[in-house]
């Protein structure tokens, strides 16, 4: 049993982290700014919420074994200023989980999208097939309590993320796992705040490669150039397997794989979603499942939260929230969807709401991205920019990047409501829509606005 500090308790995945060590029997205590749903609440169930929000250094002293740093954190935070004259150890949450897995097989899902998809489908298959396993996952995943779990399992999968560990730790996540077995799912230029050029973000995968020990597993998408190119640069010491897009074909809006063991009908749809699947897959068998096992239980597969999750449908319209931020995800999703309903009006919504979307120098990557949908509507608030610390954007050159004439930007979250409301009404044929975001869309119930479009 330890102590175990966590400076910045509230976040997505810190508090999941947090839980996990109290689950094992440790003390755990934190603090934060700011906390809210739903790690206020999983926090206050396993009683350590912190009773009072805010920095208090007082709560750093000898008896604790160990401090760990969220991203939340600033450099002069004073509980981080506290440990740092105590010289207890500090850790960032990735390093922390590889300091309680140094003795399991460690599997590690990188790249630019895909990795929460991947990371929940393997967790998918290995549960159907019996295996023991903990895991790390950046979403709600169907089948499992919380999104990170450490027992005397001996595995871990973990969702890789490229952006920085803390703000002492200034490099990226995926650097302090040190799998056994990887996934490098695909490359697209992101976070632009930390890697200001597109070679610069690249650098961070290529050195992630060469960082893996020598004859350690890994499974890339060699239908995407760009990790072909840095596997053939950087991983010539890896045992390289390549992954591509299974045979399929649909039958009413529905995916199926069409496997040498024979045909599966799939939960899921788009051609990134099964390609997620063959990486997936790949994976399971390395771990020992039988791959005929895994094609099965991978059919069973219905997402991973917010990725291409159905909100409701009814005869007249079909809802769908995924969170696409990114260009390529962005077109990936759009395609995906007008691929499974092709005779449906698409009607797509997409909030710019990190900090890359709402950076001017960035717009130009989402040319054409919503070329693919019948109606598409771009939001942003100005809180978000102001929140984000961005200067004022202007409708008009949002409209701009996109390259399309059509397009509607709004930046007012009334305005939305009625622009997509009038576009449901009137809807000649049947719908589906569309909604995109790494945020919330300020709050709009889309159950509600569309029951009262179509009924």
């Amino acid at each position: 049993m330890k102590h175990i500090h966590f400076i910045a308790i509230g976040g997505a995945i810190m508090h999941q982290l947090a839980l996990a060590l109290k689950k094992q029997g440790n003390i755990v205590t934190g603090s934060d700014d700011e906390i809210n749903d739903p790690a206020k609440s999983n926090l206050a169930a396993a009683g350590i919420l912190p009773e009072v929000f805010g920095w208090f250094p007082e709560k750093i002293h000898s008896g604790l074994d160990a401090i760990v740093l969220g991203m939340h954190a600033k450099g002069n935070n004073p509980e981080l200023l506290r440990a740092q004259e105590l010289n207890i150890p500090i850790y960032s949450f990735p390093q922390y989980i590889y300091e309680v897995s140094r003795q399991k097989q460690r599997i590690v899902v990188a790249g630019s999208h895909g990795k929460t998809t991947i990371t929940s489908m393997i967790m998918h298959i290995l549960k159907d097939q019996g295996q023991q396993f903990d895991f790390m996952v950046g979403a709600r995943v169907a089948g499992f309590e919380q999104s990170v779990q450490l027992t005397d399992a001996p595995a871990i999968i973990l969702e890789g993320d490229e952006y920085p560990a803390s703000v002492i730790e200034k490099r990226p996540k995926i650097f302090f796992y040190h799998p056994q077995i990887s996934v490098l799912s695909g490359i697209a230029w992101d976070h632009i705040n930390v890697f200001p050029t597109y070679e610069n973000y690249c650098s961070q995968f290529e050195q992630y490669l060469s960082g893996m020990d020598a004859g350690s597993r890994l499974f890339y998408n060699a239908e995407d150039p760009e990790v072909v190119r840095i596997v053939k640069q950087s991983a010539g010491h890896l045992d390289a397997v390549p992954y591509r897009m299974p045979e399929f074909h649909y039958e009413d809006g529905q995916a199926v794989l069409d496997t040498s063991f024979g045909s599966f009908s799939a939960n899921v749809f788009g051609r990134h979603n099964l390609l997620n699947m063959e990486a997936a897959v790949s994976v399971a068998a390395a771990m020992g499942v039988d791959r005929e096992n895994a094609y099965r239980a991978i059919a069973g597969f219905n997402g991973a939260a917010r990725r291409l999750e159905k909100l409701f449908a009814n005869d007249r319209i079909v809802a769908y929230r995924d969170f696409a931020h990114a260009p390529s995800k962005l077109k990936a999703t759009l395609d995906a969807v007008r691929e499974a309903y092709p005779d449906r009006e698409l009607i797509a919504c997409f909030e710019l709401h990190t900090y890359s979307s709402l950076n001017e120098a960035f717009l130009s990557q989402y040319a054409h991205s919503m070329d693919s949908c019948d109606k598409a509507f771009v939001y942003f608030s100005h809180h978000a920019l102001s929140l984000k610390g961005l200067p004022e954007l202007a409708k008009e050159t949002v409209h701009s990047h996109f390259r399309r004439s059509d397009l509607e930007v709004l930046d007012k979250k009334d305005d939305l409501e009625r622009s997509v409301a009038a576009a449901l009404t009137g809807a000649e044929r049947p719908v589906c829509l569309l909604l995109m975001s790494s945020g919330t869309f300020d709050g709009i119930d889309w159950n509600s606005l569309s029951s009262h479009q179509i009924s």
